[in-house]
């Protein structure tokens, strides 16, 4: 954001203040929204961090504007996705960490001059490399409704928190050794090739012997242990069942609709075309010198689609180079701004990558418009009924819990209102409750209460409930009677694991020599193949496998390893291609090798600090407000494609 704001401050339009305005609201999110445990009841409190904590509000500004900036990266974003991303535990991890090296900063005595703070403020807001001047500095914040001081504290805690992570870094540093090893892990390569089989394609469908099973078990016992579980009951109130009464009308979707404009825009989108060549093996000079003929021939007037058909060596090239609407956000940093820069139609110079040589064009260019109430109607309509449902099923629930405390049972209080408490049986920390509750929150609210203590109310995706715990059960080990399915899960698939190894071992003699990509399905093996293979890089089905990292740097050529197991099977490798590091070309970026590294290496430590910090601060969640703000927020994006 910073970077964007240094780069576009060029007038005071609508729009950038906008851009400005999102900013500005993500520091106060983050340095406003701690305070002293004094300041607010705990009831607002989301986090708490020793003496410090994180406000409702102050979580619910930062997630908002996280997911509004995602919008605009985004088309389609919807529920489903954000919460596959997790970002709002990302949002609210990234608060916790920032408050925490604030306190050290503090404890620490670590303050920000103000001629510190007037330099950071030159910094940020300029116009063709000069200070905007403070006037015009005030005028946009008088725009977003922002206070001079409020911001420039912001800042301030900005700055405070750069020289506590310089402090704490400063000692950090890279031996020769390690520099080239980070080197050689980032450049050296090797083109394989594996074929697979998981356990899941060789089924076991014999009849497991009754000895058997209680043999492993007796051998095995401590691996059945139980933890403590918990017992209690519980009402839960579906959003969905209280939707019939939450009626909107057509005001309420007209006001809904004019109090969030700016959720209805589509920016501006840009439709572009690539053509890629490749670094792979290639000296840098003859590289250029290909791509600057290729860069010729476009400007010269050559069809863009057919000379990256030709020439192109990405994914895209048999479509002529089409990277559509969304899909060039997945390209480098420095190919997304180049494209920023250009008008529809138009064609980039040479771009150059880590990897090659791009050159890019915008094909077409939408402008930034605001969808139409009437294309938006059902959507507000579905948002506006899922929150006022969420409202009658919490106001229902508050005054379950008020009469459950007064009669100091949940089961009573239920009777009274015509409802049935039903039991969660024993369960686990953090165990879902599948049918409603896959996030775990009831099991999580148990085990925050005493025996026969009521819950607060409880916030899930699917609605809102609350609990009462009915007993504890210690840690205990298990009896066979109790985990024989689990027992028997775990012999049946021990046995198709030594299928499954011997399966491939017979397939071995079958493949060597042979194409594999042509064999495999005759053998029973799934064909995979990477071009430039790096260490720790993640492989599809597989994940991450040192034991094939070593392989792809130390077996010889074209030939076949013994198999290697996986988390669910096992694969035969083949490396067909090694790329090595140059120490020449180690010598010529030596420098700016050395900054990325430590700055890896710092990022770290750092993590390892924050985590140390988080346990001397005994840092807390309140996962029921955590998922009570979610749901608000996330409601609005429930009928988005």
């Amino acid at each position: 954001m910073l970077k964007t704001m240094r780069k576009n401050v060029k007038a005071l339009a609508p729009t950038l203040w906008i851009v400005i305005a999102t900013f500005i609201i993500s520091i106060f999110a983050i340095w406003g929204g701690a305070g002293r445990l004094g300041e607010k009841g705990q009831e607002d409190t989301i986090a708490f961090m020793g003496r410090d904590h994180i406000t409702m509000d102050s979580y619910y500004q930062a997630l908002r504007n996280r997911l509004e900036a995602l919008q605009k990266e985004f088309r389609g974003l919807n529920k489903g996705f954000i919460q596959q991303l997790n970002i709002p535990q990302q949002v609210l991890e990234q608060m916790i960490q920032q408050n925490l090296l604030g306190q050290k900063a503090r404890n620490m005595g670590i303050t920000a001059s103000n001629q510190e703070l007037r330099d950071r403020l030159v910094s940020l807001f300029q116009r063709d490399g000069t200070f905007i001047g403070f006037d015009e500095y005030r005028r946009i914040l008088e725009y977003n409704q922002t206070s001079t001081s409020q911001f420039e504290n912001g800042l301030k805690e900005e700055i405070i928190l750069n020289k506590l992570i310089q402090l704490l870094s400063a000692g950090i540093t890279a031996t020769p050794e390690e520099l080239w090893e980070n080197y050689r892990k980032q450049n050296e390569s090797a083109k394989i090739e594996y074929l697979l089989l998981e356990e899941s394609k060789v089924p076991y469908d014999q009849t497991l012997a009754a000895g058997d099973l209680q043999a492993y078990y007796e051998k095995n016992k401590a691996k059945y242990a139980l933890p403590e579980r918990r017992q209690g009951y519980y009402i839960f109130l579906r959003t969905e069942d209280f939707k019939k009464e939450a009626p909107v009308n057509d005001g309420d979707i007209e006001k809904y609709y004019k109090d969030n404009l700016d959720q209805f825009k589509e920016p501006e989108k840009n439709k572009v075309s690539r053509v890629f060549i490749s670094a792979a093996g290639k000296d840098k000079a003859a590289l250029q010198k290909d791509a600057q003929a290729i860069l010729d021939r476009l400007t010269g007037g050559s069809d863009f689609a057919q000379i990256a058909q030709t020439f192109s060596q990405d994914e895209k090239a048999k479509e002529g180079g089409d990277w559509g609407f969304d899909d060039w956000r997945r390209l480098s940093s420095k190919e997304r701004e180049e494209i920023e820069k250009l008008t529809a139609g138009q064609v980039s110079g040479l771009v150059e990558t880590a990897d090659g040589f791009s050159i890019l064009k915008v094909t077409e260019k939408e402008p930034e418009k605001t969808q139409a109430l009437e294309e938006v109607r059902e959507r507000i309509k579905t948002t506006l009924e899922d929150q006022k449902a969420r409202e009658l099923a919490a106001q229902r629930i508050a005054q379950i819990e008020k009469t459950a405390r007064r009669e100091r049972s949940l089961d009573v209080a239920a009777q009274k209102m015509g409802l049935k408490v039903k039991s969660t049986g024993l369960l686990k920390q953090g165990q879902a409750l599948e049918e409603f509750d896959p996030a775990g929150s009831v099991s999580q609210a148990l085990f925050g209460l005493k025996e026969r203590q009521i819950s607060s109310p409880i916030y899930a995706f699917a609605g809102t409930g609350i609990a009462e715990l009915e007993k504890v059960e210690a840690p205990r080990p298990a009896t066979f009677e109790e985990v024989g399915q689990d027992v028997e899960k775990d012999v049946r698939a021990g046995k198709q694991k030594e299928i499954t190894l011997l399966k491939i071992r017979e397939a071995l003699p079958q493949v060597e020599g042979k194409n594999w990509e042509e064999v495999a399905s005759k053998v029973g093996l799934e064909f995979k193949s990477v071009a430039e293979h790096k260490k720790e890089q993640y492989l599809g089905v597989i994940g991450e496998s040192p034991e094939i990292d070593r392989l792809a740097f130390s077996l010889p050529l074209n030939q076949t390893s013994e198999p290697v197991e996986f988390a669910t099977g096992y694969a035969l490798v083949r490396v067909l291609e090694r790329k090595e590091a140059s120490r020449e070309e180690f010598d010529k970026n030596r420098q700016t090798e050395l900054t990325n590294f430590l700055e890896a290496k710092k990022n770290r430590f750092l993590q390892a600090y924050v985590d140390k910090l988080r346990g001397e601060r005994d840092v807390k969640i309140n996962y029921n407000l955590f998922m009570q703000v979610n749901n608000d927020i996330l409601s609005r994006f429930d009928g988005q494609e």
